[in-house]
């Protein structure tokens, strides 16, 4: 099968070489993708059919002048082939699959601009500078939790000017404030920063406190700048740039750069139904409960955790369900989603971090629900006495509308799902019990709910989400510029919180928006991890005033 490929690289380079879009786009499947992460469209994209891959090889392959295809053999994942390939201005990697013979799916990575490589390996300094001192930041970037720290390593390292101004007094505490039994749910292998794997003795799935103090560590030991106790107030567009207007320690500043990034993340603009009640993200412990009644509004993954925490602390607890939830075991998603790609199996087959990202990245947004739902309904068949315990306990429970699983939801609209570590168990035995609908209105030690009835209870916590992320952009910049920029995350699927029409990558996440010079970057630590090269190169072609005009 290598041969097939190439043969499918050859004919492919061959035809971009001598410009014949259209002879490029015949070498894909009639409905095939091409995903590209900035090598060519200094953008993320994806293109579907032959149609819209000839259009966009028309637009961008003067620019590009890509050569040097190299077929590096089949991946270790089994599931396609990896190649390298060098354009006008940087080097790149990329991912092949094919059908008989043509493309199913093609994924091009932009990975380093020639002349601008990362100073590591041989190109590393001999001498650190002992005077340290913050820069004239080309680039500000308000939020310093992990996707403003993984951006700022990407950026430190490419030699761009940049703050990190972060509102909590540590590098860590929008972690360390969370409730105390809050942990990952997703697995160590997942979860690494750039450069600084987590230690292999690391657990599977951390606490809150062991990631929050290593952000604070990894800001420290790649040496950041990042203000803390900084609150940024307002920004303002002007020609230049940004005017950004913050708060350091409570001494008022004002910083000029020409980008501003907002890794305010997806867990950043509390969803609170009722004004002034207690929202999941200010709760912490459920120990001055004991004895007490305890109402969580919610059932997604914080009431669960929040519940759970409730319980083992002598309360007497209930979760009010607005809609059925996606519940997964952690050992099954582990084992049948997960494991493919991070895990020590994965490791031992030669599937790295990077090449795990990859691979994950080479599965266009559209063909995910259809490669997932095989996985979910194997889980629903062996963990269907989790389900019917569920379903008789009256929790609601679905694999999503369209039983494409919690992936899917998560990129739709980053919620509506539990991986279970425990508390469905106690749902089941009763010990968390269950009510449905909403509440409508809150009085002292009472809850007034959409039934009409009335829930007497000590706390209340509407573990309810997080508002879109254009909402700091509202907040922090104009109305008028988030509703130029638009929703940000989402896919466009026409499922619910996910309105139409459909984009093909992540709305205005890590790329170019339509307010000048304004970028999101956020998502879990995976994503932080790898889409903060991509945003990174942008930034760093831009610094550097080589970005091709298309």
């Amino acid at each position: 099968m290598t041969v097939v490929a190439e043969r499918w690289l050859e004919s492919f380079s061959a035809a971009l070489a001598r410009g014949d879009t259209q002879a490029a786009a015949q070498l894909f499947e009639p409905d095939g993708y091409w995903r590209d992460l900035v090598a060519f469209t200094w953008t993320l994209h994806t293109a579907q059919g032959r149609s819209a891959i000839s259009q966009t090889f028309e637009r961008t392959l003067a620019a590009a002048a890509p050569t040097t295809w190299t077929l590096n053999g089949e991946s270790p994942a089994r599931d396609g082939y990896l190649f390298a390939f060098s354009t006008r201005l940087g080097r790149g990697i990329g991912h092949l699959r094919l059908r008989e013979g043509r493309a199913w799916t093609l994924l091009t990575a932009l990975r380093e601009l020639k002349g601008h490589e990362e100073p590591a390996g041989v190109r590393r300094v001999h001498y650190a500078d002992p005077e340290k001192q913050s820069p004239v930041p080309y680039v500000v970037i308000v939020g310093g939790g992990q996707g403003g720290i993984a951006l700022g390593a990407r950026l430190k390292r490419l030699g761009v000017p940049t703050v990190i101004v972060e509102k909590n007094a540590r590098a860590g505490d929008s972690w360390r404030k969370r409730y105390k039994t809050l942990c990952l749910h997703d697995p160590v292998w997942y979860d690494h920063l750039p450069y600084l794997p987590f230690p292999d003795h690391w657990p599977v799935f951390s606490t809150k406190d062991k990631i929050a103090d290593w952000l604070e560590m990894y800001a420290s030991v790649m040496e950041l700048d990042y203000w803390t106790s900084t609150e940024c107030l307002n920004a303002r567009p002007v020609a230049a740039g940004w005017e950004v207007d913050v708060l350091r320690n409570g001494e008022p500043i004002t910083l000029r750069p020409t980008h501003l990034v907002l890794a305010t993340g997806m867990s950043g603009f509390p969803h609170r139904p009722h004004p002034g009640a207690m929202h999941s993200s200010e709760f912490s412990d459920g120990a001055q409960y004991r004895g007490k009644k305890a109402l969580i509004v919610g059932s997604s993954t914080s009431a669960h955790d929040i519940a759970a925490n409730l319980h083992a602390n002598g309360a007497d607890v209930t979760m009010l369900q607005r809609g059925p939830t996606i519940v997964v075991r952690s050992e099954s998603l582990m084992e049948l989603a997960w494991g493919r790609l991070y895990s020590e199996k994965a490791l031992a087959a030669g599937i790295t971090t990077d090449l795990a990202d990859l691979t994950l990245a080479s599965v266009p947004f559209r063909e995910l629900p259809a490669l997932q739902k095989p996985i979910y309904d194997e889980i629903a068949r062996r963990d269907a006495d989790l389900y019917a315990g569920l379903t008789r306990a009256g929790f609601l429970h679905d694999m999503g509308e369209d039983g494409s699983g919690l992936h899917s939801i998560y990129l739709r609209r980053g919620a509506g799902y539990y991986i279970d570590v425990g508390a469905s168990q106690l749902i089941i035995d009763g010990r968390i019990k269950l009510k449905h609908g909403a509440v409508s209105a809150l009085a002292e030690n009472r809850a007034l709910l959409s039934d009409g009835t009335s829930f007497l209870a000590d706390l209340v916590v509407f573990a309810t989400g997080y508002g879109n992320m254009s909402e700091w952009a509202g907040k922090l910049i104009s109305p008028e510029v988030a509703e130029h920029v638009g929703p940000v995350w989402g896919l466009g699927s026409n499922t619910t919180n996910d309105p139409g029409p459909w984009q093909g990558e992540l709305r205005n996440m890590w790329k170019p928006t339509k307010q000048p010079r304004l970028w999101f970057h956020g998502g879990n630590l995976m994503q932080s991890r790898h889409y903060s090269l991509y945003l990174a190169l942008q930034l760093k072609a831009r610094f550097e005033r080589v970005l091709p005009t298309l």
